[in-house]
């Protein structure tokens, strides 16, 4: 099966002689397109597009699926390409202190609350979920090939103005600047710096500092390691993104998020965002496609599973050959949650066992990934 993600080609593809080969038509918008009227549609797919009445029953009588959007669920079942800030954040207004709320995402993730959350009770919404998520999935993968793939893993409470939130910047700067694309969780903390890190790369190396003085403060009162939770969170990501903008981005960066965690807001400064309604295929994903590597700063549990996810991937080589693992602050790692014995005892006789490195200096972690190269 062919898959068609332009109007054009859905058009030279109906102007085909029969038999024409099965297609799967990709969110377009055909209701003024020729040749869908006339014909044999068997086995095609028309996933999310826009139709007449008249085309839509004309494709489904002559052997044609149609998997359509519904008006009263925000988001579509399928998409062509990854979700960017601008569309998220569509909504946003920054006259207003919860401007977040009137956002494209929010009103996403208060639909998926009013919808079961994680447990869907109605088939159809189970299953548009599942539509999307595969849909981000492939347009994952599109996005990523012929990159240099590296992630970031950290806690989301980590606030903008500690010394770890301004390292993991500086770090996904100079690895931005190298040419590796950078990936993260896609939320707040340490996965916010890695990609104001990238986003930042187009600047002066002072502008980063004075990027997070405009992050840093919070309001009076503010709970600690709860900045996400700051009703000018975003108000502040955003002046910015509008004091250093980027109209044609040299460098890119994903975020990829989950509505599962929809009370923390994606990170603005990601380039582009594979935001998923399954945290599990977000998670796995994530430390998939990383395939150049995996830096891991300051965590709590979330950032401890990542690890031996990660571990676990490299230990089987599930997805391939094994990658670096970067674990960044030796005392907390070994001492506060001494996650490296372990790591190293599981790693012992395995071939990533010497990709494995624990370090309390950016320039060893940035030069741990500048001297990995996959051999296949």
């Amino acid at each position: 099966m062919i898959e068609i993600v332009t109007v054009d080609a859905a058009v030279d593809w109906a102007a085909l002689p029969p038999p024409r080969p099965p297609a799967a038509f990709r969110a377009l918008d055909l209701r003024d397109a020729a040749g869908f009227e006339h014909g044999s549609f068997d086995g095609c797919v028309f996933l999310s597009c826009l139709l007449t009445p008249a085309q839509a029953g004309f494709l489904t009588t002559t052997g044609a699926t149609i998997v359509r959007d519904r008006p009263d669920r925000p988001y579509t079942l399928h998409r062509r390409q990854l979700y960017s800030p601008d569309e998220l954040f569509a909504g946003f207004d920054p006259d207003r202190a919860d401007g977040y709320a009137t956002t494209f995402d929010a009103r996403v993730y208060r639909h998926w609350e009013r919808t079961g959350r994680q447990h869907p009770p109605f088939i159809d919404e189970s299953l548009a979920r599942r539509l999307h998520d595969h849909s981000i999935t492939e347009a994952l993968h599109d996005a990523l090939a012929g990159t240099r793939p590296v992630a970031i893993m950290g806690g989301h409470g980590l606030e903008r103005s500690a010394p770890g939130y301004a390292a993991v910047a500086r770090i996904a700067r100079t690895l931005t600047r190298d040419g590796y694309t950078m990936l993260s969780g896609g939320g707040p903390g340490a996965m916010e710096a890695t990609h104001l890190g990238a986003w930042m790369a187009h600047f002066a190396d002072d502008e980063l500092d004075a990027a997070i003085g405009v992050l840093a403060p919070r309001p009076d009162g503010a709970e600690p390691n709860r900045e996400y939770a700051d009703p000018d969170w975003l108000h502040r990501a955003m002046a910015v993104r509008e004091r250093w903008p980027i109209l044609e981005p040299t460098y890119d960066s994903i975020g990829i998020p989950t509505w599962m965690y929809g009370h923390e807001p994606p990170a603005a400064f990601a380039t582009k965002i594979a935001k998923y309604f399954a945290n599990s295929v977000r998670e796995e994903g994530l430390l998939a496609v990383a395939t150049y590597g995996v830096l891991f700063t300051r965590g709590s549990a979330g950032t401890v599973q990542e690890i031996f996810q990660e571990a676990t991937q490299n230990h089987y080589e599930s997805y391939g050959e094994p990658s670096p693992m970067v674990l960044i602050d030796v005392d907390y790692w070994t001492t506060t949650l001494p996650v490296w014995p372990l790591l190293g005892a599981l790693a012992d006789g395995r071939a990533y066992r010497a990709l494995l490195t624990i370090t309390d200096d950016e320039h060893e972690a940035v030069a741990t990934i500048r001297s990995y190269e996959p051999r296949r």
